[in-house]
């Protein structure tokens, strides 16, 4: 995220409630970035703490126009980002903020901060939501009626990461959730790693892999994807295997490092939930084979320190495993296309080609995970104890 200094004003209320007011202090051309014509994306909300929170939208600053050999032309946006971090806050307290204060509703929000001590909320988690527009629209309606504390995508957020106009659908169509509830993503392969995915979100960490926490609870957020790197075409056959198998090798061992790092020093957090894009376990026969491979290398480091869940997206249906004792969760039915189910693992729990979320509640006992369809229906529940 790119940072724009800012010039707050915090007005305080009382201990319980306050307003939260950020003045535009922008120098030459950036000024239109406040003015009430001016496009804009957001505002919403990201790296989320008990403490501080960042405040975060774009103002529309120019527009590329391309014309391409069978002489159609293509109009490609381009927005500055903006961000106000708000800092001394106070834990599990409700605030009120506006961004313009320009006398409209565009800049307006409000936000709950993170508990600091265990105690119970609950949280959402979606994936999956790159097309059929309409259906993703439908979950983010159902996802504002559950009020979660926060929301977690597990990747492929946009159809092409690359394209501008891919983003601006998926913030329209996720304006009035996210202006009011933080959002915290995870790289999927439709990202493409992307300068605009960086630019956009401003999440912990180096954002490509990251933690976070809530109370007692652990997040851990992997990136299974890196570098988005063509592969050259004159590779063939058992070279361009060798080139995928290479090129991001020492970039996943340090990961894997970083990840046995957290873990430990982590190890008495009451809940541990770890999220990453592509499938632990697959139920689509194509992707089998690379869901073993992908086992092989991580080994049974989710086994080894006990964690509640393993939540991913990627193959667009709903699919529960469990093994080692850890439930393994693919909630991939945020608007792609459904998958066909051709491959049930010996892990497999259930597993239903299904649009739908996952609404996990916290409390002193237990998480309680609930797969949610469009019709608001409950399609599987799962307990998992406090870890001890």
């Amino acid at each position: 995220m790119k940072k724009i200094n800012m010039k707050l004003a915090l007005l305080f209320l009382v201990p319980f409630f306050a307003n939260v007011t950020a003045t535009n202090n922008f120098d030459g051309k950036d000024k239109k970035g406040a003015s009430k014509d001016q496009k804009i994306i957001g505002p919403y909300l990201q790296n989320m703490t008990y403490k501080s929170v960042s405040v975060c939208w774009a103002t529309l600053d120019g527009t590329t126009t391309v014309k391409g050999p069978d002489g159609k032309t293509k109009n490609v946006n381009s927005y500055t980002e903006h961000e106000t971090i708000l800092y001394g806050l106070e834990p599990g307290k409700k605030y009120t903020y506006d961004v313009f204060d320009d006398g409209t509703d565009r800049g307006k929000g409000t936000f709950t901060t993170f508990p600091q001590k265990a105690e119970p909320f609950h949280f959402v988690v979606l994936g999956d939501t790159r097309s059929r527009h309409e259906v993703h629209q439908k979950i983010v309606n159902k996802i504002i009626e559950q009020d979660p504390l926060f929301v977690i995508n597990t990747g492929d957020l946009v159809a092409a990461g690359n394209e501008i106009a891919d983003w601006e659908k998926f913030f329209d169509i996720n304006k009035k959730l996210i202006r009011n509830v933080p959002y915290f993503t995870v790289l999927g392969n439709h990202e493409q790693n992307s300068k605009n995915y960086y630019n956009f979100f401003d999440l912990p960490g180096n954002e490509a892999y990251y933690f976070f926490t809530v109370g007692d609870a652990l997040f851990i957020v992997l990136d299974m994807e890196g570098e988005d790197i063509p592969t050259p075409e004159y590779l063939k056959g058992a070279e361009r295997e060798k080139f995928w198998e290479d090129i991001s090798k020492d970039y996943f061992e340090k990961e894997k490092k970083w990840l046995e790092n957290v873990l430990e020093l982590n190890k008495s957090a009451g809940y541990i939930f770890v999220m990453f894009h592509p499938t632990w376990y697959s139920v689509k026969k194509s992707r089998t084979e690379e869901a073993a491979q992908r086992r092989k290398f991580w080994g049974d480091i989710f086994e080894r320190y006990n964690v509640t869940a393993v939540l991913n997206g990627h193959d667009h249906y709903y699919h529960h495993a469990r093994h080692g004792g850890v439930d393994y969760i693919v909630t991939a039915g945020g608007g792609a296309p459904l998958y066909k189910i051709d491959a049930i693992q010996p892990e497999t729990v259930k597993a239903i080609s299904i649009e739908h979320f996952m609404n996990i509640d916290i409390n002193e006992k237990e998480a309680v995970m609930k797969a949610i369809g469009l019709d608001g229906k409950v399609i599987e529940e799962i307990k998992v104890p406090k870890r001890q």
